[in-house]
This record gives structure tokens, sequence and C-alpha cells, in this order.
């Protein structure tokens, strides 16, 4: 798998009726893939595979696979229990995708091995390589991820924690078993903040939740990062950092928000399932003046 450029992680959409809305989510993901997306991370954290059934998992990772064709990587979420995770491994390599990302076991604490156990376990249930997703119960000591980097199918590491010091050596206990060939993602929120840093300690790879809903600002930012175009610098101060701040007002904003903001680009995303809550009135206001914001910036770029 070779990923080039912004990691897109779709929306799932709601129908009225509550079912996910496939015709929605199919120019959804186009689109993404057509603003120059280097990867499509389908039913995952952004995606709200939390709240979907397995069918509804299965559907969504079937219908991302059918629009990508072929183009980029699409990786699909499992994770939850022992069993859910090796269900959906199971049913998205069934619906084509090219990896699985395994988020953590919900609200279970556990030693070193029995994390290393639960990515072991799944990873030999399903014949698909597996992006292990640090974060939340699931955080790795650099052996430990010596470990994960033993099993011949799994292929990278996100990291949702933001430890640099301990992904450094992570990075570096990895590189001594698989080398180069093993790939790392900063995958905190709104990673653009953090990208310069992840990328000094060899996590080049980011996602990106704005490019959700603001894939022209996120891609010029991306271009101007990489070529030290201040415009980077522009839209960190007058974007990004205003958009972290009303995300971090409520827990799940990292979501509610980006469903938002779609919304208002005219997308029928429909709101966020429970526990997640929809942002108020007044912050989809500042939402929507975030966004004339970024646009303004590009278009004068």
């Amino acid at each position: 798998m070779n990923f080039d450029g912004i990691l897109f992680f779709p929306l799932t959409p709601f129908a009225a009726g509550g079912g996910v809305n496939e015709a929605v989510l199919s120019e959804h993901v186009a689109s993404g893939v057509e603003h120059g997306a280097g990867g499509v991370f389908a039913a995952c954290g952004t995606g709200e595979v939390h709240a979907l059934s397995a069918a509804e998992h299965a559907a969504v990772v079937r219908r991302s696979v059918e629009v990508t064709a072929g183009r980029v990587p699409v990786v699909a979420g499992a994770g939850g229990s022992v069993g859910t995770a090796i269900e959906q491994a199971r049913a998205a390599k069934e619906s084509g995708a090219d990896a699985v990302l395994l988020l953590p076991p919900y609200l279970v604490g556990a030693p070193q091995r029995g994390l290393v156990e639960y990515v072991r376990t799944v990873t030999a249930a399903v014949d698909i390589p597996v992006v292990v997703y640090q974060r939340g119960s699931m955080v790795f000591t650099p052996q430990s991820a010596a470990e994960l980097a033993r099993i011949p199918t799994v292929v990278g590491i996100k990291d949702g924690v933001g430890d640099l010091g301990r992904m450094h050596q992570i990075v570096l206990a990895v590189r001594e078993v698989r080398g180069e060939e093993f790939t790392f993602f900063n995958g905190l929120p709104t990673a653009e903040l953090t990208v310069a840093a992840y990328r000094a300690v060899g996590v080049p790879l980011y996602s990106s939740a704005a490019f959700a809903f603001v894939p022209e600002v996120a891609t010029a930012f991306y271009t101007a990062f990489h070529a030290g175009d201040p415009l980077a610098d522009t839209l960190m101060r007058e974007f990004f950092e205003p958009l972290v701040r009303l995300r971090d007002r409520v827990p799940g904003y990292a979501v509610s928000l980006v469903k938002a903001g779609a919304r208002q680009r005219g997308v029928d995303m429909g709101g966020v399932r429970a526990p997640f809550v929809d942002p108020t009135a007044e912050e989809e206001a500042a939402l929507a003046e975030l966004i004339e914001t970024g646009l303004s910036l590009v278009k004068g770029a």
C-alpha cells in the first residue's frame, strides 16, 4: 500500500429514517478522492464506527471500495471486543478493503502482553494487513511495538496519544525489526497542528479531519507545508488553531464539528449518533465563520 497525500477519514451520512445514506456516502468518498486523498479510511473514528451495526459497517466499507475503484488504498475500521474486531476485519476483507485499522478494545485496561495478544488474535483470524491504532486503552511501549512489528500482517502504527518522546522510541524500535517498510501515521485530532513535530520523529503521514469538510483548505495547507510556503503558518493561525479551540469545548466535537461543517458545505450528512451530540446554533455559526475564513485565505493565496 502506498499512501501518498492526506489520509481521508470519511464521515458516515445518516438518512432521516436513521440508516446509512449510501448515496451521499458515495458522493462524499468520491469528492475526497477527487481532491487528492492519499488513502480512504472508511468506518473509522470520524465515520462513527462505534455507532454502526455490523451490517452498516460492512455496507460503508463496501460502498467506499466500490467508489474508490482502486485509485487509492481503502482501510476499514475494526475494534471493540476480540469477536467484534474479527467480524469487522473479515467483513472488510470480504468487501475488498486493502487493510484494517485496528482500534482499541473498549473500556478495558490490560497489560502490555495482553494488548499485543489482542492484536495477535485478530491478525491470526483474518489474512489482511493491519494498521494498529494506538490510543485510549491501547498504548504500547517501544518493546511491545517491536513485538507488533514481528507480526507479518501488521504493516503500521497510527498514533493518537501525542507523546512524541515515546513515539520516537517506537519508531526506532520498530525500524530495528522491520526497517523502512513499516508505516507510521499521526492520528491526533486536527493533526495539522502537530504535523511538523511528528515529521521530526519519523512520522510524515497524517490524517486530516478538516479534509472531510474543507478539502480545499486541508490540501492547501498540505501543499504549503511541504513547500515551506508561509500560507501554512497563516492557515494554522487563522483556521486550524481556532478550529481546535472550538473542537475542545465538548467531548466528541472532533466528529460533530466535522459533520456540521460538511452539512454547511451542502452535503446531506444528517446528525451524529448518540452518545455524540451536535453543535449548538452558536457553535455552528462560529464554525461557518471559520470555514469562510479558511476558504478566503486559500482563494487569496
